[in-house]
């Protein structure tokens, strides 16, 4: 059975339903930004869940040298514009990354308590990969193959944060696997969209291949964490 639109947009305007779903009754951890629901206790340990990054002159250094050089050649393109859409993680822009793939409004009126559910999960999966990002300090691509990247404004701030692994892969995987659980249907363009959201990190030339993929590891990992956390709640 396919899910209309409708049917969908009813489906995740009443998931995840919990005593923290509204935004008022959630601190902010900064300006714009909702605390989780993980304590910095029970995240996820990206030291004990990623390898090391590779080292420069290593064969999987070398690869992610090969990816940014194809990376590059989109620059102007259709992809680079996408990809510097995808680099603003603010809401609510950040709350439509997935209308297309789910074919339904995801917004603070439409679905209230998935987008308080989103906003909180941005701070889970992206605080799981600090211990390994303060503890490798990898430069960025751009700070070595000296490349552009999408994002001009941000290359000051992105040069004092380690780049592996990718915090946006992280978080763009935790939501991609959040609402594949929800609206199960839509499921393939749902992790489609969300892989295609971490990879624009490459393409912006402010993730290497292998930040990306190590990523993902740790927004699956932010996922279930949360996923527990939720299901304590309701």
């Amino acid at each position: 059975m396919h899910l209309t639109c409708a049917a969908i947009a009813a489906v995740l305007a009443t998931a995840c339903a919990s005593p923290g779903s509204r935004i008022d009754a959630v601190p902010e951890l900064r300006p714009g930004i909702l605390a989780g629901y993980l304590t910095r206790e029970s995240l996820p340990d990206s030291m004990a869940l990623v390898p090391a990054p590779p080292a420069m002159g290593s064969d999987a250094f070398a690869l992610d040298e090969a990816v940014a050089r194809a990376a590059a050649t989109t620059r102007g393109s259709a992809r680079w514009t996408l990809a510097i859409d995808d680099a603003n993680l603010a809401f609510p822009r950040a709350a439509g990354v997935f209308e297309c793939a789910l074919d339904a409004p995801v917004s603070a009126q439409d679905t209230p308590r998935l987008y308080v559910l989103l906003r909180r999960a941005l701070a889970d999966a992206g605080l799981s990969t600090y211990a390994a990002k303060d503890h490798y300090r990898r430069a960025r691509p751009f700070m070595v193959n000296q490349l552009p990247t999408c994002t001009l404004a941000e290359e000051t701030m992105l040069r004092e944060d380690g780049s592996y692994p990718s915090g946006h892969n992280a978080i763009g995987w935790a939501w991609a696997l959040i609402l594949a659980e929800i609206a199960p249907d839509r499921a393939d363009l749902v992790l489609a969209r969300g892989r295609a959201f971490g990879q624009s990190r490459v393409i912006c030339n402010v993730h290497w291949q292998s930040d990306a993929s190590e990523g993902r590891t740790m927004g699956a990992a932010a996922a279930a964490c949360t996923r527990i956390a939720t299901s304590a709640l309701t």
